[in-house]
């Protein structure tokens, strides 16, 4: 369901809307898709050991459960990452709506398609100006399009 690294950026915006423990975490992800996908503990608990290793987050032990929240340096990262982390919500947000069925109609596809290659072939080098010049339409178009 998430690209690599992905599960990692969506613990870390859950944590930083507020502390939360495993469970907590599953359950969030759960209810972003409608109940048609949750990651396993297999899967959540490793992210938030390798996270807390990295001094991302910590956690606190509260009723028998770890609740982390994040530590300065994360906070730190999740702002010099920001669009890496809006980015993947993003992407998580237009999943759930794959899981749910539901589709985007053909004109849109392949505006989209359109989109894609004219990202691809732009003409022109690809400095830092241009890159965020793109990168920031780009999310502009996103934010437009989800309404967020």
């Amino acid at each position: 369901m998430f690209g690599p690294g992905d599960l990692r950026l969506v613990l870390l915006a859950l944590i930083e809307q507020q502390p939360r423990h495993g469970y907590d975490l599953i359950k969030a992800i759960e209810t972003a898709f409608g109940g048609g996908y949750a990651p396993s503990p297999g899967v959540v608990y490793p992210n938030l050991a390798l996270l807390s290793d990295e001094g991302l987050i910590a956690g606190v032990e509260d009723g028998g459960k770890q609740v982390f929240s994040l530590t300065e340096a994360g906070k730190a990262w999740i702002d010099e990452n920001r669009a890496a982390v809006d980015g993947v919500m993003q992407r998580m947000a237009l999943a759930a709506r794959m899981v749910s069925g539901e589709q985007a109609p053909e004109v849109v596809r392949e505006a989209l398609h359109t989109l894609r290659h004219a990202v691809i072939t732009k003409p022109g080098d690809w400095n830092d100006a241009e890159t965020a010049r793109v990168v920031e339409s780009l999310m502009k178009a996103v934010r437009d399009i989800s309404g967020q």
